[in-house]
């Protein structure tokens, strides 16, 4: 029988249990994958703990990965038994086999491996819709992304600064920063050491910037406003620091007609021609060299529990991938 990470009750990582589960057999319009590679994802750490809630209990963990199809629901046409893909909007990937909508799998490009395509659909096609649809850079532009050295972040930067804007990014450790500095920050600001709000006005010349990229939430919250210049874009996409407090709309006409916004992925991913589209540019900028995945872990999926704790204590950059 395949092997699966499965939570019974919300908690922490002990809540985590590797065990057999029966094959997945695909309904109509999906398919059955047998997986290569697993991504780990903040999101998934909301969902074991109850921040998010599963349909039902108990349920298998995990909205990313990639492998090969080998067995094909009924009505599906756009896919082949043997070909490879990959997907950031399914349930339960964490496991050796998935049953997955094919309206939310991709085919995989021969350049690119299963491992990058795991460790980089539900990240890379986050940074995608952020820097293309939420607030869309262009040359010139001066931004600011808080977490830079996470996996999100790696990729963000990187694809800015290939689109000509100046990256400012925040981090939390000396290690991190050259990281970030490696993946197209051209300046990084230290936030548990320094005022990011000063450092932002300072490298700006007190102008501010036009967008602030989010994914902190309580802690860089609301002094993320202060960076902003008018008329400027927060966009909050995840909240690895605890939810944001309620706040009263009136704050953002006060430091400059700013706009707040709470994109998420799914919104964004919902039809099979929007998914296509943004995929197809995400696996463009791959494809070209001009953005590299970063992946600086790799674990068993039996050891899923560790990779928690790692990732809920800031422990790791870039991508983390499960292999089963």
């Amino acid at each position: 029988m395949p092997k699966a990470i499965r939570v019974h009750e919300y908690g922490g990582p002990e809540a985590m249990r590797y065990e057999d589960v029966a094959t997945p057999r695909p309904g109509p319009g999906q398919i059955r994958v047998c997986q290569s590679a697993i991504g780990v994802n903040f999101i998934d750490i909301y969902f074991r703990s109850g921040a998010y809630k599963a349909p039902s209990l108990p349920f298998v963990l995990g909205k990313e990965g990639a492998g090969e199809v080998a067995e094909l629901g009924a009505g599906v046409t756009d896919f082949r038994v043997g070909e490879r893909v990959a997907y950031a909007g399914a349930t339960g990937t964490y496991a050796e086999e998935v049953a997955v909508d094919a309206k939310a799998c991709v085919h995989v490009p021969d350049a690119i491996s299963d491992e990058t395509a795991a460790a980089m659909m539900l990240k890379g096609l986050t940074a995608q819709y952020l820097l293309r649809r939420t607030y869309r850079v262009q040359a010139g532009d001066t931004i600011l992304f808080h977490a830079a050295a996470g996996g999100v972040g790696l990729i963000a930067t990187q694809w800015a600064k290939h689109l000509g804007a100046t990256v400012i990014g925040t981090v939390g450790s000396p290690e991190k920063a050259e990281l970030a500095k490696r993946h197209g920050c051209d300046h990084v600001i230290l936030y548990r050491d320094e005022d990011f709000v000063a450092r932002v006005k300072e490298i700006t010349g007190g102008r501010g910037v036009p967008v602030v990229y989010d994914g902190v939430g309580k802690a860089t919250f609301p002094a993320s406003l202060d960076c902003l210049s008018p008329f400027g874009v927060f966009a909050s996409f995840g909240s690895s620091s605890g939810a944001i407090d309620a706040f009263d709309i009136g704050i953002l006409a006060a430091k400059g007609s700013l706009y707040a916004t709470r994109p998420t992925l799914f919104t964004h991913i919902a039809t099979r021609e929007s998914l296509d589209a943004n995929a197809a540019e995400l696996f463009a900028v791959i494809e070209s060299g001009a953005v590299t995945i970063p992946i600086h872990a790799r674990a068993k999926l039996a050891d899923a529990a560790q990779v928690h704790r790692d990732l809920a204590g800031r422990q790791t950059t870039g991508a983390t991938i499960l292999t089963p």
